[in-house]
């Protein structure tokens, strides 16, 4: 089985790669496990290659078509489609966004259906589809009403794969993500940066800046467990999701001021005091539209889960990054 990831020298690319590198197979189209045969790896940058003789990188634009010409084949069972602008940044910078976050979408299902094979394709997708007035708990089938140019552009590409998968073209699965923390390394241009900088950044002995107020709510998970969905989802058979291709993830609902109480849990009095509140309106403007919590009972029923708690989030961030 090929395997294809964009976004493959990304912070989530590198970890499913190096997980599915050590599980080896995943199961098929017929529900049959398949080993893994070549894993490969698109990326602007060149990320690690595991000194594993499976991995292929290619490194370019991903919205080159030539690019993805030379990444997809009719071998390609599998596109698990990460690479994206992230929030911040596609609202600074429009046309990169569209042309990442949705010219290259497109280009991407095109070649698939022109290989004419129809592989799996695994799109993450975000919160920020929903925003304006929402209900408490948001569900899969929530009219989507995006108060962002990256909101905008994920929920197109989620509707075009939702199309191209009713039309045979591909065997479509769209995974909304929840906001991933902690993520490990350095802030980004992402508008939800600050809610792994928060507690990355403390428990390194760093200050770090909290930009929103205390009560803002967020809906979270935890990079194992978003490694945990993307392989999962890249499983789940075509008939268990009919016509609805759009899956919410599981995730931990939680205020900021609850993921400080956390952090202070787990860390004590010295990290969490490491937080310095200064507001940002950009980034509120942002991070407010987004749900605080959604309905994940379908995603259940497909064995998808999320993480019990954010102390267990904090816990895991330190057990996978720190130790």
């Amino acid at each position: 089985m090929k395997v294809l990831i964009t976004g493959g020298a990304g912070f989530l690319g590198q970890r499913l790669a190096k997980q599915l590198l050590s599980r080896g197979e995943l199961n098929g189209p017929d529900g049959k496990p398949a080993p893994i045969t070549e894993l490969v790896l698109v990326d602007v940058v060149r990320g690690n290659d595991f000194a594993d003789k499976r991995v292929t990188t290619l490194v370019g634009d991903i919205a080159d078509a030539a690019l993805l010409e030379r990444a997809i084949d009719r071998d390609t069972a599998v596109v698990f489609h990460l690479a994206a602008i992230v929030s911040g940044q596609a609202e600074a910078d429009f046309d990169l966004g569209m042309r990442i976050n949705l010219d290259a979408s497109r280009t991407l299902l095109e070649v698939c259906r022109a290989r004419g094979h129809r592989p799996r394709v695994v799109f993450t997708s975000s919160v920020a589809v929903y925003g304006g007035t929402l209900p408490e708990v948001v569900r899969d089938d929530t009219a989507l009403n995006p108060q962002s140019s990256y909101g905008t552009q994920k929920a197109i590409a989620e509707l075009m794969l939702a199309d191209y998968s009713r039309r045979g073209f591909v065997d479509g699965v769209v995974l909304r993500l929840p906001t991933i923390s902690v993520r490990p390394g350095r802030p980004n241009a992402a508008a939800s940066s600050f809610a792994s900088g928060i507690i990355r950044e403390p428990l390194n002995g760093e200050e770090a800046i909290c930009p929103v107020p205390g009560d803002t709510r967020l809906w979270l998970l935890s990079p194992r467990r978003a490694i945990e969905a993307l392989i999962a989802g890249s499983e789940l058979p075509g008939e268990r999701l009919g016509n609805r291709r759009i899956v919410n993830l599981p995730g931990v609902s939680v205020t900021v001021d609850e993921m400080i109480d956390a952090l202070r849990e787990v860390a004590g009095d010295e990290a969490a005091n490491r937080i310095r509140r200064e507001p940002d309106s950009r980034v509120q403007q942002i991070v407010g539209s987004w749900p605080g919590r959604w309905d994940t009972t379908r995603a259940e029923q497909l064995g998808l889960r999320g993480d019990a708690s954010f102390v267990d989030v904090v816990r895991a961030y330190i057990e996978d990054e720190l130790r």
